[in-house]
């Protein structure tokens, strides 16, 4: 008899026993389903978060290096060192930004200014007669009176204001007129803050005056093109500095912030933020950099993908927990479907005895038992292809919001602790404290909210393939005890 049709009526005879290998088998390719399409999403995800995000790379003075060598410097001189900051070319900055992988670039120039002919938001424990005995340190490196001027605001200058930090983080968003563009550079135009606009009674088309901080017959008049509202609630410190308080920031082109910090800043700028096409290409791109002619004894390239890594985190978790599903439901349902099957051989050892008795090869004798396991993988693969989908969904997305809210807890306990040095703020480095405090601001991005999980045809053949490898194996193990031994000791024992 062939033992195909053996197979068959076997499983039609033991109903119950069949039903039961069907429903664990099932579970099995659920779950390992599950696993696979939360991978597949989750890579899918991640790609194309890296590939719309980018990442970003600074242009900007080694801070540490400087440091190093004013000490050297002075080793010998009784005063503490005193730190200089070396602008960066715009030839600099250009030949970086011809590179490939950059998708855009930015420039970035802080000072510090006083108001001439408008009102600055007072901060809630200054006023007129404290800012009259008291000097706040000015941004962006401006020096005075031994290092600390009055200054009442912070001067951001931009090649464009959308790629500045507050706004392409979202912290600001224009709400009348334009922002900075490209080709204002040389022009004296500003984008102010809706609050200090509604204060002074100013409007688009409006001009203002204002002054160095650390040189007052340097004055300017900025012409308003746009004003913009900031989310920021500010910092402690802006309590006490005027120029800290958020809605005392205006942004210009990076021209005129320089004009304000002197002749010495002419075609020049603090840093440079280089937007990658694609966060991979992220070492390409510093590899290639540090091959040009930029002094990089002087200068450094800080790698930034902070955004990206933020926002794929969660889902790289997910996907690495998903593979860990596939393989222990895998390791463990071969082991649960053996330890069956083999219960269940044993039960048929006088029907295999009487069969090779008969003349039966014992590799048929194998093929019944091996037929029978993969008739139930298939129909559970079968089925699990159609109560895989919804569940992978739920199961992944609950993943991600767990996995998610751990993340945004990390990054809020972080900011909580304090911003940990990097990129480019402080008085003594590119970008100034007005960096710094915009740093401090700004708030985490929202990470990837769900993840769009489908059962690909992939995805089925990959599943199919794990399922007859379960199979076979949980079948050809118990088999070969039994059919190692040989009838009459079967039949003998049977008895």
């Amino acid at each position: 008899m062939n033992f195909l049709k053996r197979a068959f009526w076997s499983m039609k005879a033991k109903k119950g026993k069949t039903l039961l290998q069907l429903v664990i088998f099932t579970v099995i390719c659920v779950f390992v389903l599950s696993g696979l399409t939360i991978q597949s999403a989750a890579k899918a995800s991640s790609e194309l978060a890296r590939q719309e995000l980018g990442g970003s790379v600074t242009l900007q003075v080694d801070r540490e290096a400087a440091m190093e060598k004013q000490q050297s410097e002075q080793s010998e001189s009784d005063g503490p060192p005193q730190f200089t900051s070396t602008p960066i070319s715009l030839d600099d900055a250009e030949s970086i930004a011809a590179l490939d992988h950059v998708k855009s670039y930015n420039y970035s120039v802080s000072a510090s200014a006083n108001a001439e002919d408008f009102d600055i938001i007072e901060s809630s424990t200054s006023t007129d007669d404290s800012s009259d005995t008291e000097s706040d340190q000015a941004p962006g490196g401006d020096q005075g009176r031994g290092g600390m001027v009055q200054a009442d605001l912070t001067v951001n200058g931009t090649l464009t204001s959308d790629e500045a930090e507050s706004f392409s983080d979202g912290e600001a968003e224009i709400v009348d007129g334009r922002g900075i563009e490209e080709s204002d550079a040389g022009s004296n135009v500003a984008v102010i803050e809706q609050t200090l606009a509604e204060e002074n009674d100013l409007e688009v088309g409006d001009t203002i005056n204002i002054s160095s901080a650390s040189d007052e017959d340097t004055t300017q008049e900025l012409e308003i093109v746009g004003i913009y509202e900031t989310s920021s609630a500010g910092s402690d410190q802006a309590m006490n500095f005027s120029f800290l308080n958020p809605y005392n920031t205006i942004y210009v082109p990076y021209t005129a912030a320089n004009t304000l910090k002197g002749e010495d800043y002419t075609d020049t700028v603090e840093s440079v933020t280089y937007q990658m096409d694609d966060a991979e290409n992220i070492d390409a791109f510093i590899a290639a950099a540090e091959k040009t002619d930029v002094d990089f004894d002087v200068y450094q390239l800080d790698a930034n993908d902070d955004l990206y890594q933020q926002m794929v985190g969660p889902i790289e978790n997910v996907a690495s927990f998903a593979k860990n599903i596939v393989y222990l439901v895998t390791i463990a349902g071969a082991v649960i479907l053996a330890l069956i099957v083999m219960l269940s051989i044993r039960e048929r050892k006088y029907e295999m005895g009487v069969l090779m008795a008969i003349g039966e090869k014992k590799w048929k004798l194998a093929g019944q038992f091996i037929t029978e396991i993969v008739v139930i993988a298939i129909v559970a693969v079968g089925l699990s292809s159609i109560f895989g989908n919804p569940i992978a969904n739920v199961l992944g997305n609950q993943l991600l919001d767990q996995q998610t809210t751990a993340s945004a807890e990390t990054t809020t306990t972080s900011m909580q602790q304090g911003p940990g040095g990097g990129g480019g703020g402080g008085p003594m480095g590119g970008g100034g404290p007005g960096q710094a405090v915009s740093d401090a601001f700004s708030q985490p991005s929202e990470a990837i909210s769900s993840l769009n999980i489908n059962v690909t045809w992939e995805n089925i053949l990959i599943l199919g393939g794990i399922g007859l490898a379960v199979a076979i194996i949980a079948a050809l193990i118990p088999s070969i005890s039994i059919l190692r031994l040989q009838p009459k000791n079967i039949l003998t024992k049977q008895e």
